[in-house]
């Protein structure tokens, strides 16, 4: 392992990239300097919880939804500034910076997905149907990261921030738009409306992934072709 590594070029042209850039780095050049990208990291991770411990907590009570949303509120900022901090600074750890930023990613998805698994409102297995297509967009980013150095933040003009926006949508529809006894019937599997509306968030989520391995394959196939 070499102890040296270039930054990686960052692809970002989701819907609200120019103004998220704005504000992180006007809220950046805020921050008092004993905080560093460390500080900021752990806190986007206490929003995951935060936001799981909602998910399980509206088990009793629907309104709990509003601290899984401000949970993702507090994970946006620590996951969105922790880097654009570290830039602001010039005080970049490529090596570093990249194993804990997509590691806590990871650990981030995975507990925000079974605390909403775990709330009345979506399937469980509907739940990791959605973190097992954001896992599989995370891996292909991360081999492309590694064979072509470009981190690819956005697809389809939809990033984290995006994402966090629309589960924070669907939040408040689960708090005032009852379900009651709306529910469908799929292969013998009885499924309400809002697991529906996480297979379709989960379909996308494959539809994206599969739309750019096979891009991907065929720009690598050209580089790497057969040998006989």
């Amino acid at each position: 392992m070499t102890n040296s590594k270039k930054p990686e070029v960052r692809i970002q042209t989701s819907i609200l990239n120019s103004l998220e850039k704005k504000a992180l780095v006007w809220m950046a050049l805020r921050i008092p300097q004993k905080i560093n990208s460390d500080h900021l990291t752990v806190i986007g991770f206490i929003g995951a919880l935060i936001s799981s411990a909602g998910y399980i907590l509206s088990n009793l009570e629907s309104h709990f939804l509003w601290l899984a949303s401000f949970g993702l509120l507090v994970n946006w900022y620590g996951d969105s500034l922790d880097g654009t901090l570290a830039r602001i600074r010039n005080a970049q750890r490529p090596i570093y910076g990249f194993f804990i930023d997509h590691t806590i990613d990871g650990l981030t998805i995975f507990v925000i997905c079974v605390g909403a698994g775990l709330s009345p409102y979506i399937n469980f297995a509907v739940a990791m149907l959605i973190l097992a297509g954001y896992l599989l967009l995370s891996v292909l980013t991360y081999i492309n990261t590694y064979l072509k150095g470009e981190f690819r933040i956005t697809y389809s003009k939809l990033g984290p921030t995006e994402f966090r926006l629309i589960v924070i949508l669907i939040n408040t529809l689960f708090i005032y738009y009852p379900t009651g006894n709306q529910y469908f019937v799929l292969s013998g599997v009885v499924l309400s409306l809002f697991d529906v509306i996480g297979i379709v968030i989960a379909f996308i989520l494959f539809i994206i992934y599969l739309v750019n391995f096979l891009i991907d394959k065929n720009k690598y196939a050209k580089i790497d072709p057969l040998k006989y």
